[in-house]
């Protein structure tokens, strides 16, 4: 009965997958901008926004910012020889009370909050040399006042097994302690890399891992971004192949759900509602959906509401929306923009 359960489950999602124009300005937006929210301390120009997540009061917002960007050829290593902070978190006006990290990353990219709330902070850096020191190919865990606690993966070496990490794009810990590494980040680079997710016991001991680059259940092409839903189920940002997958936490896979478009973040509320940013879609690598930010119920699947993001282009350094997302206990949403580097607040519009 189970079994049916699931393959039924996954017929279903995959039929509201197929009608693209059900993704599009049809959908309802629930939501309006908030113009100028995030301030960044001593006039600091905003970098690219990487991951972001609500602290344990549900209140204030952790964030990732990365650092200048001198020339476009700096892209994926921003913070090589930079020592800024890139680590944020935000009081609810936008104001930054605490920050740290500077000198610890060459691209930070994903970013989790566990349930003591330290902060972890994954170096996605992906180009194929890595080079000498101590960055790169990491994920670190801070306390909320930025001691680092525990490291996973070896610094400046990228690779696979027990010890190594490439380019891990994202983490998420469990109430139990366990983390779970989304490794790694590929930039369309989909056949590099580990495409792999990787458990890790609370002292940081390797315990398991599944997944291999491809196209089949259990299976990735640019593995994004994981988060956890209410049950405990993993969700994984399965980007370059337009798909989120569903495991448990031993890695058995539930289900795959392709009406989220292009999937690059992924957040929960306490409500189980699930938000979904797609960063990517165009004509191109996924025609029929849009640029936005969707969100439904993460039980059913069912795809509800849309905020349009319609003046990004992804082939354009010039702009691809939300990349990363985040809710805090209010309901408002955040959009972590890498390009064109902006921290966006989103408020639900009372009716």
């Amino acid at each position: 009965m189970v079994i049916f359960s699931r393959a039924l489950a996954v017929v279903v999602i995959l039929c509201v997958g197929g009608t693209s124009s059900a993704f599009g300005q049809a959908l309802p937006n629930k939501y309006r901008l908030v113009d100028d929210w995030a301030k960044l301390p001593g006039g600091r120009e905003m970098g690219a926004v990487g991951d972001l997540e609500p602290d344990v009061d549900g209140l204030h917002l952790w964030a990732v910012i990365r650092c200048d960007l001198a020339t476009p050829e700096d892209f994926g290593r921003e913070c090589l020889n930079s020592d800024l902070d890139t680590v944020f978190r935000f009081d609810p006006d936008g104001n930054v009370v605490e920050s740290f990290g500077g000198g610890m990353f060459i691209w930070p990219h994903g970013l989790d909050v566990d349930a003591d709330g330290n902060v972890w902070v994954t170096d996605g850096y992906f180009l194929n040399s890595s080079p000498e020191g101590t960055r790169g190919h990491q994920v670190i865990k801070f306390s909320p006042s930025g001691e680092v606690l525990l490291t996973l993966g070896t610094p400046g070496q990228a690779g696979g097994g027990t010890t190594h990490l490439n380019a891990p794009s994202d983490v998420v810990v469990a109430d139990n302690g366990d983390i779970f590494v989304a490794d790694g980040h590929s930039v369309g680079r989909s056949d590099r890399g580990n495409n792999r997710i990787v458990r890790f016991s609370p002292d940081g001991t390797y315990m398991a891992e599944w997944g291999q680059t491809g196209y089949a259940p259990g299976e990735f092409r640019g593995v994004h971004a994981i988060a956890m839903d209410n049950d405990g189920r993993l969700f994984v940002a399965d980007r370059s192949n337009n798909r989120i997958q569903i495991f448990d936490q031993a890695g058995t896979f539930i289900a795959q759900w392709t009406q989220f478009g292009r999937p690059s973040g992924i957040a929960f509320d306490q409500h189980g509602r699930i938000y979904v940013a797609d960063s990517e879609s165009d004509d191109i690598q996924n025609p029929g959906y849009a640029m936005g930010i969707r969100i439904d119920n993460a039980r059913t699947g069912w795809v509800d509401e849309f905020i349009l993001y319609p003046w990004g282009d992804p082939r354009s350094m010039q702009g691809n929306g939300a990349e990363f997302v985040a809710v805090d206990r209010d309901g408002n949403l955040y959009g972590g923009e890498p390009s064109p580097r902006k921290l966006q607040k989103y408020v639900r519009v009372r009716p």
